[in-house]
């Protein structure tokens, strides 16, 4: 099906320049395509069309936990009360909080987002219904007694939907941390992604503890770990990466390890602050994420956006860094790298019809002297009005096209309340 969107400005045009975007079923033909015949016309007036942004890591079925347990370090809030009650959940609570946060994402302008937890398949059918962008992985933790059904499960996530519709969803495979995995399982992990060809993502370099214990246990960090065991080869994501030295990030970028960047749950855990001025230097692509709403506040990449900004120019302190454009490029463009997604990110033709139009008929859209600016450092997550994801319209007016939000919102408060009563 082919769409026109119409009298749209965009970023780095002048303020009241109108454009039109053509689409052509999941790509889009071009900017201002002369005599483009369209099945349907969407009138963007008012609006700054965007690509959708990219969230590289989460976990996004926590948001049955959100505001649970909050302000407590890493550790304390894992083993004290976020693991005993995911121990409790069920495919259909993860079901309806991959469906809570999946439209979240969706009425903030996210368009592809990463996640890591249990009955992926649960996940995987929300993406579906909703139509997000995605990559997949179920989290694996090796110590474990159900660690290899754990592996046999994200094989079958893999072999049922890498390469769904179109290539709109991957799987990955996902040991969850270099201290919940030993050596012995990684290498079965790293086997079976060699002989199947799937990559992987896994928190690593999160926490100073992390890297401590690492040291104590192996005599190298986490990085050197997996790569002498042969991790990087397959391909992968790191999240996290925060307390990373000089080697760790040779290592990286010899093997195009790709970073999830989340400032925001790493403030809030204490995690520290990544030196991303130093990974990108170094060659490392990096996008940023938003980790799941238990360890963070909300899933508002727009906000995650924003801090990384302030955070980029507050650490490189460098006259030269245009810490906004920087920052949207992670959380856009380098963000679809990360996860593994050619030709998504940016709204030239031959790229995914990943759009967001956003309303900028706002008191903080005014005077417009720089809509970037506007965009990363004044906007609202709640300003994205019309939302495509490969071409298909999944938000229209701030309101979901795909399903009743209604229902999702009486849904997660049955299955929290039966939840927390178990």
């Amino acid at each position: 099906m082919k769409k026109l969107i119409t009298n749209v400005e965009l970023l780095h045009t002048p303020n009241g320049e109108m454009h039109s975007i053509a689409i052509d079923g999941n790509k889009i033909v071009g900017i201002d395509v002369a005599d483009f015949v369209a099945d349907e016309v969407i009138d963007g007036k008012g609006k700054l069309a965007t690509p959708g942004m990219v969230n590289t890591h989460g976990h996004v079925s926590m948001t049955i936990l959100r505001s649970y347990a909050d302000d407590l370090a890493l550790m304390d809030w894992l083993n004290n009360h976020i693991w005993p009650v995911e121990g409790k959940m069920v495919a259909e609570d993860i079901y309806w909080g991959a469906m809570l946060g999946i439209t979240e994402m969706l009425k903030g302008g996210t368009t592809c987002f990463a996640d890591m937890y249990s009955e992926m398949d649960s996940v995987a059918k929300a993406c579906d219904q909703l139509g997000i962008r995605a990559n997949l992985c179920r989290g694996m933790i090796g110590f474990q007694g159900n660690a290899m059904d754990a592996l046999a499960e994200n094989v079958k996530l893999f072999e049922d939907w890498h390469g769904h519709d179109e290539g709109r969803i991957r799987v990955t495979l996902g040991p969850h941390a270099p201290y919940t995995c030993p050596d012995e399982f990684l290498k079965k992990v790293i086997a079976t992604a060699k002989e199947k060809g799937i990559e992987i993502q896994m928190h690593l370099c999160e926490t100073l503890d992390e890297i401590n214990g690492s040291q104590k246990d192996y005599g190298m960090t986490p990085i050197e770990r997996m790569d002498k065991l042969g991790m990087f080869e397959v391909g992968t994501i790191a999240a996290h990466a925060v307390h990373l030295t000089d080697h760790d990030r040779e290592i990286m970028a010899k093997h195009n390890v790709r970073i999830a960047h989340n400032p925001q749950s790493n403030l809030k855990l204490a995690s520290g602050i990544a030196e991303v001025a130093a990974a990108k230097k170094a060659g490392i692509v990096v996008g940023l994420g938003a980790d799941g709403t238990s360890s963070n506040n909300n899933l508002d990449m727009l906000e995650e956006i924003r801090l990384a900004a302030m955070l980029h120019k507050a650490t490189t302190l460098d006259p030269l860094v245009v810490p906004a454009a920087e920052a949207w490029q992670m959380g856009t463009l380098d963000g679809a790298k990360v996860l593994g997604f050619e030709n998504v990110g940016l709204l030239e033709p031959g790229y995914e019809a990943d759009i967001v139009l956003w309303d900028m008929h706002k008191p903080y859209w005014y005077p417009r002297h720089n809509k970037l600016s506007l965009l990363v450092y004044a906007a609202s997550a709640n300003d994205a009005d019309t939302v495509f994801v490969a071409g298909k319209k999944v938000l229209e007016g701030g309101k979901l096209v795909t399903f009743d939000e209604e229902v999702i919102y009486k849904m997660i408060n049955e299955r929290t309340a039966a939840l927390l009563a178990k």
